[in-house]
């Protein structure tokens, strides 16, 4: 696809070019965020969103706040609390912080040092997004029926969620490449619809043959048959496997293991938080009540209705039949152990 999800602007007044995902699919509108203000809320209304998208937008706003520092004068107290606001933006998608953390010891060397660095996740993303696709694609094929694949995936986790090219998505497009799609089963994704109105979007532009379903719909599509496979992306995978995603996910890994068929998460490396033992160390944000109690400002529900709205659930380890990395795959129900893979690139 020719739109890129996080751009650098290195002009006079350096900023990070977003597409605003709030408006598609009815407006390609973009963002050209100059200050900490600008991207915080950039994160926080999901104008960006996807974990690996998240860390390159994190790690490029580390530079943006160096410089809006030199032109208002902060100390170096200031230029860190901005960034650690940055870093927390949002708390489940553990790759902001980690590009955050992975360019700070850089700042005693100045915006140049930074900067290269947090274009280095870029380029690594990317390169990352393609390996692991392979990697799924051969996987699936080895375990599904010899003839084109109906997958159904959850969210978005195409170029608009990551740098380029995607997670799930990615492995999606590569058995497409391979002509190995006969049809993409799309979940709209409640409450946001990243699954209508973002994966949709990038399976159009592809020529990709896909259905979009209710949420609702999918663990009955699985169980009738319809479905060869799930594919989803991952927000923080723990040391064990337990995989946090979009809410919603781990219903589809119970309709898969009912149904025998594969569920695969797909992901870079920088989304595996060995630091996190299991699943129940994960922090789940929750978000605002309108979410779900209004569409498109149009109340669907009685006033004053109390609201439960977590972005994401926890799938155990024990429900996923593989995590697919750059790194390689693990297969948590034979082994929950994400370090098995753990190794210097």
């Amino acid at each position: 696809m020719p739109v890129r999800t996080v751009e650098w602007l290195d002009g006079p007044v350096p900023a990070v070019r977003l597409i605003d995902q709030t408006r598609l699919p009815v407006e390609e509108v973009y963002v050209e965020a100059i200050d900490v203000d600008a991207l915080v809320d950039a994160i926080v209304r999901l104008a960006v969103r996807g974990a690996p998208a998240l860390g390159a937008v994190g790690a490029l706003g580390v530079v943006v706040a160096m410089a809006q520092g030199e032109r208002e004068g902060w100390d170096d107290v200031r230029l860190r609390g901005e960034v650690v606001r940055l870093r927390d933006a949002r708390p489940t998608a553990v790759n902001l912080a980690w590009a955050v953390d992975r360019v700070l010891p850089l700042l005693p060397d100045g915006r140049d040092a930074v900067l290269a660095e947090a274009l280095r996740v870029l380029a690594e993303d990317e390169a990352a997004n393609r390996s692991l696709s392979a990697q799924g694609a051969d996987w699936l094929l080895a375990r599904c029926a010899e003839r084109p694949l109906r997958l159904l995936t959850h969210c978005n986790t195409g170029t608009l969620a990551t740098t380029a090219w995607g997670t799930a998505l990615g492995i999606v497009r590569e058995l497409h490449a391979r002509g190995r799609i006969e049809l993409v089963h799309v979940d709209e994704t409640r409450p946001l619809l990243q699954g209508s109105r973002l994966t949709a979007w990038e399976l159009r532009a592809d020529g990709i043959d896909h259905v979009v379903q209710v949420d609702s719909a999918a663990a009955g599509a699985i169980l009738r048959g319809l479905v060869d496979a799930v594919v989803i992306g991952a927000d923080r995978i723990a040391a064990n496997g337990d995989t946090a995603n979009k809410v919603g996910s781990v219903g589809l890994a119970l309709a898969c293991a009912d149904a025998g068929i594969p569920f695969v998460v797909a992901a870079p490396w920088s989304t595996v938080d060995l630091a996190t033992p299991d699943g129940s160390g994960i922090a789940i944000e929750e978000r605002a009540a309108d979410e779900v109690v209004a569409f498109g400002g149009v109340p669907t529900a009685p006033a004053g209705s109390r609201v439960f709205n977590p972005a994401f659930d926890v799938t155990p380890a024990r429900l996923i039949d593989a995590v697919v990395t750059e790194r390689g795959v693990v297969e948590p129900k034979l082994r929950p152990d994400m370090s098995a893979v753990h190794q210097p690139l």
